[in-house]
């Protein structure tokens, strides 16, 4: 099994898009067994909150439920626990290796890093544009989907 963790600010915007998203595409490939897939914060100041309404508006467009999904903040044995720790910007990945002391198994990565244009996913809290998000989180995690079809042969 692939456990795959993603990681933004808060939560509540981008990781638990791409959470939510990842979980759809490897249903939709009939590989839901073979993946544990959520999502986390570096910080604190949205634990317990719902998913963001500008990425409700999108999962729920596309029939994707996430109602049980609340803000948690990463811990330290999640770097153990998985496989694949995707950050959305390069401020998560610098506060991720500071939090798990390093990243010996090189696991921590960015999104985009799996794709032809790597480069930081926007925050839509700050942009307030949860398309174009969207558009990117679309990309990375097919990337990511596919290197892992190929790396384990499935």
């Amino acid at each position: 099994m692939t456990k795959i963790l993603f990681v933004c600010y808060g939560n509540i915007c981008r990781s638990p898009m791409a959470e939510f998203i990842m979980k759809d595409l490897v249903e939709r490939n009939g590989l839901k067994k073979e993946f544990y897939i959520e999502s986390a914060a570096t910080s604190t100041e949205e634990l317990g909150n719902p998913v963001h309404r500008g990425t409700r508006a999108i999962l729920d467009r596309l029939n994707i439920d996430y109602s049980k999904k609340r803000a948690r903040q990463i811990v330290k044995a999640d770097y153990d626990k998985f496989d694949f720790i995707v950050g959305m910007d390069e401020m998560n990945r610098r506060d991720m290796t500071r939090f798990f002391g390093g990243d010996k198994d090189n696991k921590i990565s960015l999104l985009l890093d799996f794709t032809d244009s790597p480069r930081d996913v926007a925050d839509p809290w700050w942009t307030h544009n949860f398309e174009v998000t969207f558009d990117d989180i679309t990309r990375g995690t097919a990337g990511l989907f596919a290197k892992i079809k190929n790396l384990k042969k499935l």
